[in-house]
């Protein structure tokens, strides 16, 4: 490995990522408590199972260079977390909203292990950049789903308010 800056922050790089899982985590668990629709609630617990995979393959990179991980970087995570749960048992349009507060996360972990893969690429570190594509493929494919359902999550979060809508006009 590289110099031992570049490892240091190679290191804060995978507990952000650590405590980022450790935030998904609880925000899957409060949108698999407010669904309904059974499609939704079994990708949701699927992506759930996902992220606690995540989250065991960053602690073994921090485990392999002799690091744990950081309860700086979690305790914030985990803490906006629980509040934005109760914010969802509260709000109306869980489906809809839900599924835009989803598609926001995914894509805020693309991001970090993009970054996450090219800084263990630098640090020469293969392992770190194997799971940071790992897991980016699994946050895509999430994402990709999402973006894929968006009409699904508009019919549900009518239907939760009693209304009826026609179909777009872009939809035949």
């Amino acid at each position: 490995m590289a110099e031992n800056g570049l490892r240091e922050k190679l290191i804060d790089y995978i507990q952000d990522a650590h405590a980022m899982e450790q935030n998904v985590l609880r925000m899957l668990d409060s949108m698999i408590s407010t669904t309904r629709d059974t499609e939704v609630l079994n990708r949701l617990k699927q992506h759930r199972a996902e992220t606690e995979h995540h989250g065991q393959l960053l602690q073994q990179r921090l485990e392999a260079l002799g690091e744990s991980r950081s309860m700086t970087a979690e305790v914030p995570a985990v803490v906006g977390a629980w509040f934005k749960g109760m914010g969802d048992w509260a709000r109306p349009d869980k489906p809809g909203k839900n599924a835009r507060d989803g598609f926001v996360t995914e894509h805020l972990e693309i991001a970090s292990y993009e970054l996450l893969e090219r800084l263990a690429d630098r640090a020469g570190d293969a392992e770190t950049a194997r799971v940071a594509r790992e897991i980016r493929q699994d946050e895509e494919e999430m994402a990709n789903w999402i973006a894929s359902h968006w009409d699904r999550f508009i019919d549900l979060t009518l239907h939760e308010a009693g209304l009826r809508s026609a179909m777009p006009a872009h939809v035949s």
